[in-house]
């Protein structure tokens, strides 16, 4: 398991600079209902995952909306393909292991600040954003166990539309799943899906 060595300079200058690029790339960034984290508390930001985009989408709400210091949770092999990553708060997690277990109780870890903000994919793989069901792996249940912090639990469904524009807008919708231990893991699953279709039904009617 390879361990988030986060440093602050390194981690906000990436921040500004995939700000900069996004402004370039999309006609907007909206998010479609803005949540608060409660002070003095971490957040586990828990995201849909069906692109390329979705870490760094998921970075620039943690650093722009949800001011938290990022830490992500990545694949193994794709960190090791890009380990000045793990300079920005990248942590890696291999389920075919048993050091599994290690990156699940790191992640539980940085949580116990409230300064920190984790950015995990429960799907644990790509899945196309119009799928209507969000699967949250088994590794959640043991991750929100071992947080010993006050840790405040937030999803992101990330929606993409065109509309007028040749360039995409994205919208996400977030979803505030309250304090880690205050939800069982089936119900953190059910609301994620029940809200998840309902996002897909509230993109018809996005302005733009």
């Amino acid at each position: 398991m390879i361990a988030a060595r986060r440093k602050k300079f390194l981690a906000d200058a990436f921040a500004k600079y995939m700000h900069y690029r996004m402004r370039k790339t999309f006609n907007r960034l909206q998010v479609v209902n803005p949540i608060t984290p409660k002070p003095g508390h971490s957040v586990l930001l828990l995201c849909n995952h069906f692109g390329w985009w979705d870490g760094l989408w998921a970075n620039y709400l943690a650093y722009w909306h949800l001011k938290r210091k990022s830490y992500i949770m990545m694949q193994e092999d794709h960190l090791l393909a890009r380990m000045w990553l793990n300079h920005c708060g990248a942590f890696s997690i291999n389920r075919s292991s048993r050091e599994m277990i290690r990156s699940l109780q790191h992640a539980a870890d940085i949580l116990n600040d409230a300064e920190n903000l984790v950015i995990v994919f429960p799907q644990g793989e790509l899945i196309s954003n119009h799928t209507t069901e969000i699967k949250v792996e088994k590794g959640i249940e043991r991750l929100i166990k071992n947080i010993k912090g006050p840790c405040h639990i937030i999803y992101s469904c990330a929606l993409i539309e065109y509309f007028e524009s040749l360039k995409p807008s994205v919208y996400f919708h977030l979803l505030d799943l309250g304090v880690a231990g205050e939800l069982s893991f089936n119900e953190i699953d059910e609301k994620i899906s029940a809200f998840h279709r309902q996002a897909l039904k509230d993109q018809v009617n996005v302005a733009h």
